[in-house]
């Protein structure tokens, strides 16, 4: 019985007296008034208005955005208290106001400056301070038994993820190298988890891999291809969880809203479609394209970037249900990146880098024969930033002698950015990996380095902390390069 019980005055209502009586709760608070623990008031034995009925509060849409400010200022108060004292453990002497008020600059920094990092207003100059690690090449870190079609990485660096042709998934320890292999279930269980009858012209189920994507909290990794599905599989147990049908075309990028489990993926049916993994639903179906959709990317925002064979690429404002189209001079965009939320990157199949901005419908820098050939002749010579004429950056000496750009070897077929930095990356056949510095003010794009690399650049992924790069090749393995 609560303390303050023998306080409050009882009722002198017949329908008390009864041993049978429902007992009444009393609240922690005087002002409130009693509320009866029972089951509702069948009989109508209460009055409303001697005895007002108690709802149990909600959380209302204010209330949960307060709740989740201070948990997000909590966070930075116990960051910025610990670095404090580390900082100032030793010699530091000052008032209780002082330390509060170094603490609560300290967070409002902080807190700005993450801000700002995750809406792309600044990015980390590193590009200029990247050096190659080792012997300056990539590690031979997983094999497969088909070429590799995508890589990607956890948010923490510390788990890797690749797929191959063969249907084959693994993860890996970053570090060691480790393999842990996915394995596929029967038949009857991929039934059992959504997996539809084969259509069109697809014969019978392929397991052929085209690309995969893990979520930000590292829980699921999902993955799509020849079989126009896409499967959710636990990164913990390494199990099947769900087959997603509904693409009309073999499902070619795949790609996670940064701290959501909000997956979209893209179809050589054109289209670009949103689920949501944790619930396990179908959300929406994006249009636009007229051919196929050969890479996507997202970032914080509920907005997606696609690029096609139409020769466009189209960023899908989801929540406003709009889009822009940003046409290239390319025959083909092959691959696209956010580098933040107004400006991308473009890979095509003439052997160009793009550089956009969102408020522009054509790129704001070229770089020509990014990943151009050269004869044998002339590889002794090769120079590195030759700027022409006409301001588009060219690797190499400009003398059409020297280079075979129609090569499919040329192609740019991945590109990558380090997230909220001036690194990016690009991949293509000429057997080399080339890094790049995205100038912040002179909107253009610098080389720094190029990786030596055999094979056929499928995909590529930045760990997070820009300490190595992961790519994946069509000579059966993933290769990682340590900056």
């Amino acid at each position: 019985m609560p303390p303050n019980y023998s306080r409050k005055k009882k009722s002198h209502d017949r329908f008390f007296d009864d041993d049978s009586t429902k007992r009444r709760k009393v609240a922690a608070d005087e002002d409130q008034d009693a509320e009866i623990d029972s089951d509702s008031d069948e009989d109508g034995f209460f009055d409303s208005k001697d005895e007002p009925e108690q709802v149990e509060e909600v959380e209302n849409a204010d209330e949960t955005r307060k709740r989740i400010a201070k948990d997000y200022l909590k966070k930075f108060q116990e960051s910025a208290r610990k670095e404090k004292e580390l900082r100032d453990e030793d010699d530091y002497e000052g008032s209780d106001e002082d330390d509060e008020g170094a603490r609560d600059s300290l967070i409002a920094q902080k807190m700005i400056k993450e801000q700002q990092e995750e809406s792309g207003r600044i990015r980390k100059a590193i590009a200029s301070r990247i050096e190659l690690g080792g012997d300056g090449g990539f590690e031979n870190l997983v094999k497969h038994k088909q070429c590799v079609t995508a890589v990607a990485l956890s948010d923490d660096d510390l788990k890797g993820f690749s797929a191959s042709k063969d249907g084959g998934i693994v993860q890996w320890d970053v570090e060691s190298g480790k393999c842990e292999k996915y394995k596929w279930p029967s038949d009857s269980v991929l039934k059992s988890h959504g997996l539809k009858a084969p259509q069109g012209s697809a014969k019978k189920q392929s397991r052929q891999t085209l690309t995969l994507a893990a979520s930000s909290d590292g829980r699921y990794l999902a993955t799509g291809g020849l079989d126009r599905h896409i499967h959710i599989w636990d990164t913990r147990t390494r199990e099947h969880l769900q087959a997603f049908p509904g693409h009309r075309g073999p499902v070619s990028s795949l790609v996670f809203r940064e701290g959501s489990t909000e997956l979209f993926s893209g179809s050589f049916d054109r289209t670009v479609k949103i689920w949501n993994v944790e619930d396990r639903t179908y959300m929406n179906t994006l249009f636009g394209h007229q051919s196929e959709v050969l890479s996507i990317d997202c970032l914080r925002k509920e907005r997606v970037l696609a690029a096609g064979r139409d020769r466009s690429m189209q960023l899908f404002k989801v929540h406003e249900e709009s889009r822009l189209v940003f046409r290239a001079p390319a025959s083909s965009l092959e691959c696209c990146c956010f580098v933040n939320n107004d400006e991308f990157l473009s890979g095509s199949d003439d052997g160009s880098i793009e550089l956009w901005g969102a408020v522009r419908k054509k790129p704001i820098h070229i770089l020509k024969n990014a990943h151009a050939l050269l004869t044998d002749s002339k590889k002794s010579d090769q120079k590195d930033s030759e700027i022409l004429p006409n301001s588009n950056l060219e690797n190499g000496h400009h003398h059409p002698e020297n280079h075979h750009c129609s090569s499919v070897y040329s192609w740019v077929s991945a590109v990558t950015v380090c997230r909220n930095t001036d690194l990016a990356a690009s991949g293509a056949g000429n057997g080399f990996v080339r890094l790049w510095a995205i100038e912040n003010e002179a909107k253009d794009i610098k080389p720094l380095h190029n990786v030596p690399l055999v094979g056929f650049v499928n995909s590529l992924a930045f760990a997070k902390s820009a300490r190595f790069l992961v790519a994946g090749v069509g000579q059966l393995v993933t290769e990682t390069s340590k900056c």
